[in-house]
């Protein structure tokens, strides 16, 4: 057990150096936040690409949850993951299709 002390302190030692020496980066995004929300697109701002949804792009590409995406670059919890206007499209989709209503199930039981 004596022999583990030193043994933990030097690693302490080295890894606070190591941290030390590498200063955080911080990243700029691609596009400024302000222009990433448009009507047809949402763009992402690690890479600018531009998509209906950014969901599967964050995860395919960068192992990244929409909340992790927000906290890197804070954004509020309400930014959207979905263009507005293909949320709109699929919104609408769903209401004609009866998705949603349970009335509807009632009535046909």
């Amino acid at each position: 057990m004596s022999e583990l002390r030193p043994l933990f302190g030097n690693v302490y030692a080295a890894l606070k150096r190591v941290a030390e020496s590498h200063p955080v980066t911080v990243s700029e995004p691609a596009v400024p936040v302000e222009a990433s929300v448009t009507p047809d697109h949402i763009v992402c701002l690690e890479d600018g690409r531009k998509f209906k949804s950014l969901k599967r792009h964050l995860r395919a590409m960068y192992n990244m949850s929409p909340e992790q995406y927000r906290a890197k670059w804070n954004l509020p919890a309400d930014y959207p993951m979905v263009a507005p206007n293909y949320a709109k499209t699929r919104s609408e989709l769903a209401k004609a299709i009866g998705l949603g209503r349970t009335d509807a199930l009632r009535d046909a039981a």
